[in-house]
């Protein structure tokens, strides 16, 4: 079997008939099918039902605090201990929040803008330009955030050890850079976990803006669904070593672990930051929801409640990822795909030949197949070759997965025959 940029001109119209028919044959089982965003499935809601009933009447006082009432912004004690356990860093580092991490990133950034972070000379709103850094492919929430906010982002490559660091240390050098997303463990969307050198390179980095700000977005930080649990560096101890403790402030929640609607986020900083992010939040708010913070801490209890919970998560999205790969191993041959092969996370990033993910997507959608949209995966919605599309197996049932994958694989055949014949 031959390459498709191989193939002769009698190769290629053989190959685009056979294309076109299984096309045309998966279009015809009028399927509806959605694979655009990582959501849990049924199956791994259910693993959490007892959080609906876990708390009574006599078990809402902890740590001295009722959880009924005001006060607390923080936090439970209770439960930062429970995610400083997960993240490896001091309680007294870790606000417990409510049920979004999105939320605390959008709000760090929207207080960058409107007040300034501790080290800013003046409120983001008031300078000419901000800059941001993006590693590609990445998530679409945080460029939309940066959107929202007039924040221009600029492309930086993923390599297989995480942000092309050369790029990053000669683009911080501009004083308008304020600052970088990292998805560090399984990240959005290639599944890639950031190298122990990348990361001290990271922490080690000299800004030229005094308030440069490291968005550590570890929202997959115990997601693995292939192999045992890999450990993480604590990047607030690697950024406190290099000089930079204020630099970075990290985030985490239970979306994914829990219920996504009704989890519990965190953010975790230096203690300086803290301090300051907790005078800027009194005045928003008197404590977040203490009784669901309850919830979690009595269901998941600690690092260890937690990892064997997400076992059981593990066995049911592990059968989903691997229809997936198994269905991309077979365009192999042809040469017009690649992709990870990632052991965590909610997504595989598939490359397409440039220029055919916009048709991909199109064919897909004709087909009764909804995904995520081409260009989601870059600031803008633009990606510049036309070519990545990211796949999230996780909430249709695997024979809905397999159904979809065939209906994928014959869309990236045609779409890359047309190609070829223009």
């Amino acid at each position: 079997m031959k390459r498709v940029c191989e193939m002769n001109q009698s190769e290629l119209n053989e190959f685009y008939a056979a294309a076109k028919k299984e096309y045309e044959a998966c279009k015809a089982k009028g399927l509806s099918l959605n694979m655009a965003r990582g959501k849990p499935s049924a199956a791994q809601l259910e693993l959490s039902n007892e959080l609906l009933t876990i708390l009574k009447g006599d078990n809402c006082i902890v740590d001295g605090i009722d959880a009924r009432n005001y006060g607390t912004l923080e936090g439970l004690p209770s439960c930062r201990r429970m995610f400083a356990d997960i993240l490896g860093v001091d309680m007294e580092e870790v606000f417990a929040a409510g049920s979004a991490s999105l939320t605390l990133m959008y709000d760090t950034i929207a207080k960058a803008v409107t007040h300034g972070l501790l080290h800013s000379e003046k409120p983001w709103a008031k300078l000419d330009k901000v800059k941001f850094l993006c590693p590609v492919p990445g998530y679409d929430r945080h460029f939309t955030i940066c959107e929202s906010f007039g924040i221009e982002m600029i492309n930086v490559p993923m390599t297989a050890e995480g942000p092309d660091m050369d790029m990053v240390e000669e683009l911080i050098k501009d004083k308008d850079v304020k600052g970088m997303w990292c998805v560090p463990k399984y990240s959005n969307p290639e599944g890639i976990i950031y190298s122990e050198a990348t990361i001290r390179r990271i922490a080690a980095m000299k800004p030229a803006a005094s308030d440069f700000v490291l968005m550590w977005d570890n929202a997959y930080c115990v997601h693995e669904f292939d192999g045992e649990y890999v450990p993480f560096p604590n990047i607030l101890e690697y950024c406190r070593e290099a000089g930079n403790p204020d630099m970075v402030f990290e985030f985490a929640s239970t979306s994914k672990i829990t219920f996504p609607g009704a989890g519990v986020a965190c953010f975790a900083t230096s203690r300086d930051n803290m301090a300051y992010m907790k005078k800027l939040l009194n005045a928003q708010v008197i404590s977040f929801d203490k009784m669901n913070q309850l919830r979690h801490v009595l269901f998941l209890k600690d690092k260890a409640g937690v990892l064997a919970h997400m076992k059981k998560h593990a066995a049911i999205m592990k059968p989903k990822f691997d229809a997936v790969i198994a269905a991309l191993d077979t365009l192999a041959p042809y040469g017009i795909a690649s992709y990870n092969r990632p052991k965590g996370g909610y997504f595989v990033s598939l490359n397409v030949m440039n220029g055919c993910a916009k048709r991909v997507h199109q064919l897909m959608k004709e087909a009764g197949v909804v995904m995520t949209g081409p260009g989601a995966t870059f600031p803008y919605g633009k990606d510049p070759e036309d070519k990545n599309l990211r796949i999230a197996p996780s909430l249709p049932p695997v024979e809905d997965v397999k159904q979809a994958m065939e209906v994928l694989c014959a869309c990236i055949k045609l779409a890359a025959a047309e190609k070829m014949a223009k």
